[in-house]
């Protein structure tokens, strides 16, 4: 039987927890008689699980009793429409020369600096701190920071 991707609507920022609830529910079961293959939660679509499964009967009544759960959304997805959720994008995505940053994990952590190069093959950026005496560059991964704003140099 093929699989495809159904949509539950949830409450906006408790996806994760409905999603961990279906998957507890699954588990308690000694079968997996709801035909679920995979739950996806992205983060860019917020208030919404992709579920994975054989059927949609089995998902709305197991969704039923699911805190948060607003319901199953009429119709279905094909695995080719999620697809894009499923790749990582790089990290460096939107950070370009001049970009202001703040650091956000490591030595440098809360300090606000200038990226001088982006590398996209190593996802890493070389920055400037703005607070420093004396420019040094350094390079850091490009998770390790936040874009504050993107101002081309002049």
């Amino acid at each position: 039987m093929d699989n495809s991707v159904y949509v539950v609507k949830t409450t906006v920022n408790q996806e994760r927890a409905v999603a961990n609830l279906v998957e507890s529910t699954i588990r308690e079961k000694e079968k997996n008689e709801h035909g679920i293959k995979a739950i996806l939660v992205p983060e860019e679509l917020r208030g919404y699980v992709l579920i994975e499964a054989s059927f949609s009967d089995a998902i709305e009544q197991l969704i039923q009793d699911i805190p948060h759960a607003r319901g199953l959304i009429k119709g279905e997805l094909d695995l080719e429409e999620v697809e894009h959720f499923l790749t990582p994008k790089p990290s460096v995505t939107g950070m370009v020369e001049g970009s202001i940053i703040e650091v956000i994990s490591g030595a440098f952590k809360g300090e606000h600096a200038r990226v001088k190069k982006v590398d996209e093959v190593h996802e890493e950026i070389t920055i400037e701190l703005l607070e420093a005496m004396v420019p040094i560059p350094i390079t850091i991964r490009g998770d390790s920071v936040r874009v504050l704003s993107k101002e081309e140099k002049s």
